[in-house]
């Protein structure tokens, strides 16, 4: 489902209990200088990270001091975030002139402890070529090297290498658990373009060999991914990123199943297993 860009308000976009992503929960919330946010997601462990501006973060007695610090835009500096445990009250304050804060969740009941990621410990991934029209970068917040720390969710920010292409290709999905095969994961993404006037197309194919859906995605999109093969693309001369939050039903470990029509493309675009291999 594509939800168009709008003033959310600091109010949730995907809440507790969403009809499509129950395993999900997303929220942006801006704030002016001085400015701070406090909140606590019953059932759901959360990530703080900063798509601009700075920020300081606290949770119980952890605290964690100037967090992000990009400028204008996501492409502007490197993501940083805060895990924030299974329904513990966190609370951010705005340190630069504005900061606009992605917060991400995933349901799990367990309470495990808050932490910090700093931009010098991200995992970064490139793969793709310009020749595929698949060249593209993820920057995983809370990915492998955070695998013992995280209940059920994974975090990351994905961004298309130079104009247009695409991405989430071969087509996949992860709407069913059947493991060794594939694993239940809800998706939610929050795209951004640049130049900001650019956009792309969100497909949702939710039967194999059946037409599907396509979404016209513009900067400031939310699309809720509850099943189906859903690769996306971005106009020519115009770059893509989009916030994504996968959040497992029985493990965090993400098993793609991608589509048996395009299988053999895995072997075509270089690095891609290794991209798979980083959702864990």
């Amino acid at each position: 489902m594509h939800i168009a860009p709008f003033d959310n308000q600091n109010k949730p976009i995907v809440d507790v209990g969403d009809a499509l992503v129950p395993l999900n929960f997303f929220n942006i919330v801006k704030l002016k200088k001085g400015e701070s946010y406090g909140y606590s997601v019953p059932g759901f462990e959360t990530c703080i990270a900063p798509a601009t501006g700075l920020i300081d973060v606290s949770v119980g007695g952890f605290e964690a001091k100037q967090l992000g610090g990009r400028g204008v835009d996501v492409w502007d500096g490197e993501p940083e975030g805060v895990y924030i445990p299974t329904g513990m009250e966190a609370q951010f304050i705005c340190l630069s002139d504005e900061a606009e804060v992605f917060i991400a969740g995933a349901k799990f009941d367990e309470v495990l402890e808050p932490f910090v990621v700093r931009h010098d410990e991200i995992d970064l991934v490139q793969y793709g070529s310009d020749d595929t029209k698949t060249h593209r970068k993820i920057k995983h917040i809370l990915g492998q090297k955070q695998h013992g720390r995280v209940g059920r969710l994974l975090v990351s920010e994905l961004f298309t290498v130079g104009a247009g292409g695409w991405s989430g290709f071969p087509s996949h999905k992860h709407d069913t658990n059947q493991l060794p095969l594939e694993t239940r994961h809800d998706e939610t993404y929050n795209f951004r373009f640049k130049p900001n006037y650019g956009s792309g197309l969100q497909m949702l194919q939710r039967e194999d060999n059946e037409p599907g859906d396509a979404y016209h995605i513009m900067n400031g999109s939310t699309v809720c991914i509850d099943k189906g093969y859903h690769p996306c693309c971005v106009l020519p001369g115009y770059e893509m990123y989009y916030f994504t939050i996968l959040g497992g039903l029985t493990q965090r470990s993400l098993v793609q199943n991608f589509q048996e029509a395009h299988k053999e493309q895995l072997h075509t675009i270089p690095g891609i297993l290794d991209m798979v291999a980083k959702f864990k």
